[in-house]
């Protein structure tokens, strides 16, 4: 997910976003622990999509 496609969606859109993003991390998580998980980058592929929506949520908020 890049920034710019971040940037076009509402903050409604990016609040719901952010909650499928936090499920997804957890089940990473899981299928970590449990060594099923197959690319283990995913991880930090998925907390950095989370910093750059709750980033763009708190800009939007400001305005």
């Amino acid at each position: 997910m890049k920034a710019t496609e971040v940037r076009t969606m509402s903050v409604e859109q990016l609040n719901e976003k952010l909650d499928s993003l936090k499920k997804d991390l957890f089940f990473l998580r899981m299928q970590h622990a449990t060594n099923q998980l197959d690319n283990p980058l995913k991880i930090a592929e998925t907390k950095r999509d989370i910093a750059r929506v709750k980033t763009v949520i708190r800009e939007k908020e400001e305005k």
